[in-house]
């Protein structure tokens, strides 16, 4: 209700009430909403930003917490998160009901006696909680770049050839491609180093005889010619598999074998042989060293099936093991003045934040255990028996708005027997079926890809056949929707396909 002061001609002042309402997104729930949207790695480094301006915070195994920490190292390898305040919900059956938002609460005044440790269990890797502490000794991967300036240091190559070889590697991209030409090698060169065209030519091809062989070409013919050009004179098909490579890449690509074997007037059987020694080349010599390190996903939740019902539950090792440091909490009784109100304030916003995290947990279990709810044949089944399911249908059954769906089910992963899946690949639009039903978009990507791993190379299935084929099994899908679809599970066209052995 506010109070508005009007003025009228003619009339006097007057005070009016009006009453209306309107949201107000309190300090605690944008908290709540924040930590709802971020993944494990954005979490963990969240949560170590707010410990080190908090000293009411603690993370597990650090200050006077290190014993309480350790005296849970025991806990069973494939124990699972039960969140403090829900245990209840930590361990909730798939065919449990939705509950209340759990992003709708208040500040209810919790014990600072009361540390919430978020990690009561290791979760399901089944290493001991002590390897934590170790860092990865792996040695760094080779890249590509050393592994061929180490090649050029034994090549015997002079010095200066060695200045022009170092500045054409260091110019080389992941696949081992000189993509910005010689001309860019040549402006790349130092000062007092000028070479022509020619002379960077010639290391440029001395480079390629290097191990990746290839590497160093400007395009995928030079890269196909020079490692065809390594092999021995008298390799059977070597010459034809040359002209292949010189003139005629479209129509390997198209492998179309019959108008190839015209082109260049020789048997397609010749032809066929040629074709195979092509692709036993390597088109990204340089993908084989790329230094990249691999990423691997730690699941947040799990799918587990218990007496013949598919249950969800956090993975422990996951979620965040912080709490209330009792030494500071203690301190707070003695202190005074300014001191005791700032460390007031700092303990109210710990237990906002532990609350933020109860609410992030049960949240998370609540949309999962909703998805797993719907998407049960999946996991019975595989991907051919997932149905459509859309934001909205998840937001009405546990009573949330979509757009917390969304933040959710965003860089969140979900562990089943099938694989390790961000929840957003459990939603997809659907498809209606001759029965009145609906498949999703996942299910007939599916069915298209085991009707091409069944098909016969040598008459692949046209995108009009695989429609006909989904059309026969019930499934009204266009020709250009089987095309879109094939084109996004990277499958090359019927023609592209075809082998002729």
């Amino acid at each position: 209700m506010e109070a508005v002061s009007t003025v009228r001609a003619g009339m006097k002042p007057a005070l009016q009430f009006r009453l209306h309402q309107q949201l107000a997104l309190t300090p605690q729930l944008q908290l709540a909403i924040r930590l709802l949207q971020l993944s494990q790695l954005e979490l963990e480094a969240e949560l170590r930003q707010l410990a080190e301006a908090n000293p009411l915070l603690e993370f597990a195994g650090e200050g006077e917490g290190e014993d309480e920490a350790a005296a849970g190292d025991d806990t069973p390898p494939d124990d699972y998160l039960a969140v403090p305040g829900a245990t209840e919900s930590a361990n909730r059956d798939a065919d449990g009901d939705g509950g209340d938002d759990p992003t709708e609460w208040a500040d209810d005044g919790g014990s600072a006696e009361t540390p919430i440790d978020f990690s009561n269990g290791s979760g399901g890797n089944g290493a001991a909680r002590g390897d934590e502490d170790f860092e990865p000794q792996n040695a760094a991967p080779e890249s590509l770049q050393q592994h061929l300036l180490w090649q050029l240091n034994l090549a015997g190559f002079n010095p200066r050839q060695t200045a022009i070889a170092t500045v054409l590697i260091d110019a080389l991209n992941s696949d081992g491609y000189l993509a910005d030409g010689i001309e860019a090698v040549q402006a790349a060169l130092p000062a007092n180093l000028a070479a022509d065209l020619d002379e960077i030519e010639a290391v440029r091809r001395r480079l390629q005889g290097f191990d990746p062989l290839g590497v160093a070409s400007l395009d995928l013919r030079d890269c196909l010619r020079s490692q065809l050009e390594q092999f021995e004179a008298d390799t059977p098909q070597r010459e034809l598999a040359l002209a292949i490579v010189d003139g005629e890449l479209e129509l390997l690509a198209r492998n179309d074998i019959a108008k190839l074997a015209r082109r260049l007037h020789a048997g397609e059987d010749e032809v066929a042989a040629a074709a195979a020694l092509i692709r036993s080349l390597d088109p990204r010599p340089g993908a084989a060293l790329d230094a990249t390190p691999v990423e691997y996903v730690a699941p947040d939740v799990y799918a587990v099936k218990e007496g013949g019902r598919w249950q969800v539950r956090l993975n422990a090792a996951a979620q965040p093991r912080i709490g209330l440091n009792q030494h500071y909490c203690n301190l707070i009784a003695r202190a005074r003045g300014e001191d005791a109100s700032w460390m007031k304030g700092q303990l109210q916003e710990a237990r906002w934040l532990l609350k933020s995290l109860e609410s992030r947990a049960e949240t998370l279990l609540k949309v999962a255990g909703a998805i797993v709810r719907r998407q049960s044949a999946f996991l019975d089944y595989g991907p051919e028996a997932m149905h459509p399911l859309v934001l909205r249908e998840v937001a009405e059954e546990v009573g949330m708005h979509e757009s917390t769906i969304s933040r959710v089910t965003t860089r969140k992963y979900l562990h089943t027997p099938r694989g390790t899946f961000e929840l957003k690949y459990f939603f997809s639009s659907g498809v209606s079926t001759e029965d009145g039903g609906s498949a999703s978009a996942t299910a007939i990507q599916a069915m298209l890809r085991k009707l091409i791993d069944a098909e016969d190379p040598r008459k692949p299935l046209s995108d009009q056949a695989l429609a006909e084929e989904l059309k026969s099994r019930g499934i009204q899908v266009a020709r250009r929707t089987v095309a879109k679809y094939r084109e996004g599970l990277r499958i090359p066209s019927s023609s592209e396909r075809q082998r002729v052995h």
